[in-house]
């Protein structure tokens, strides 16, 4: 969601320039900082802005210009300040202290020193000018976080790819694991002395607590999140980010369960690595739109 786009228009002697930029954001909250001239504008500005962006904190800057010097609506009030000069100077006289040596610093600290002319309404053209600027700077930060997305397509692609990797790797230790649960058992059974208790009924408690220490389920359900965050991605629909954010949170919920039932240190050493890539993806799709 992050990007920049800035457009400059002339017309009519001004120069009218638009900068918007843009961060990540779960809403869509926009700021405008619009000249008065096109204040009149600001809401359908925003509403433009915020129906393209969809998502993102937004801020949003449009500056006019004039070209001329000429045509500066900003002048000093000549009268207002030989009006301050002459009060200084007879109170002066009066107290029988000296008048200032540098007058400008001590003229230009009263009021109304400087007059500003409220700035014309903006004309027709102008207003066509500031919407075309507009565009094209919506434009530009745009295609800024097209050139986004397309690297963090292939990002997460790879950090995909790196959990299924890693979920393929799960599989051989898992007869192991309950070979060595069924060891341990029996073992520790041994050694109790003069222990008398059925064997059918152990084998039958036994099948029931390696069914829970069972990984299968968990290992289907996240290789079908692996597959839908990617089936999710390439949806030709625009605004999927929060629903990979979803998605990303039910990975982390298979991949968790997986590593409290592995019991086997090679299948916690998996767990973690996949944990670090989810986190990554985690990290990054706050990005997406």
């Amino acid at each position: 969601m992050t990007g920049f786009g800035r457009a400059v228009a002339e017309v009519a002697g001004k120069k009218i320039t638009v900068e918007i930029k843009s961060l990540n954001s779960k809403q869509m909250d926009l700021n405008a900082r619009v000249a008065q001239a096109f204040r009149a504008r600001e809401i359908d500005l925003r509403a433009y802005v915020a129906s393209v962006l969809q998502r993102g904190k937004a801020d949003m800057t449009v500056v006019v210009e004039s070209v001329a010097a000429a045509d500066l609506a900003v002048s000093l009030n000549v009268t207002a300040l030989a009006a301050y000069k002459k009060q200084i100077e007879d109170a002066a006289a009066v107290l029988g202290i000296a008048v200032p040596d540098d007058w400008y610093p001590v003229l230009m600290r009263f009021p109304d020193t400087i007059h500003s002319e409220a700035p014309e309404e903006a004309s027709s053209l102008e207003i066509e000018a500031l919407d075309k600027a507009v565009r094209e700077a919506v434009d530009a930060l745009m295609a800024h976080r097209r050139a986004e997305g397309e690297r963090l397509e292939s990002f997460f692609a790879a950090r995909i790819d790196a959990i299924a990797a890693l979920l393929d790797q799960v599989a051989p230790f898992e007869s192991e694991r309950i070979e060595k649960i069924h060891a341990r058992l029996s073992e520790n059974l041994a050694k109790i002395p003069v222990a008398e208790f059925d064997k059918g009924r152990l084998e039958q408690e036994m099948i029931f607590y390696i069914e829970k220490l069972d990984v299968n389920e968990e290992k289907q359900r996240l290789a079908q999140h692996l597959r839908y965050f990617v089936e999710t991605m390439n949806a030709p629909e625009p605004g999927q980010g929060k629903k990979l954010g979803f998605i990303a949170q039910e990975m982390g919920r298979e991949i968790n369960t997986l590593g409290s039932k592995s019991n086997h240190a090679e299948m916690q050493k998996i767990v973690v690595r996949m944990k670090d890539n989810l986190e990554q993806i985690k990290e990054q799709v706050l990005n997406v739109m």
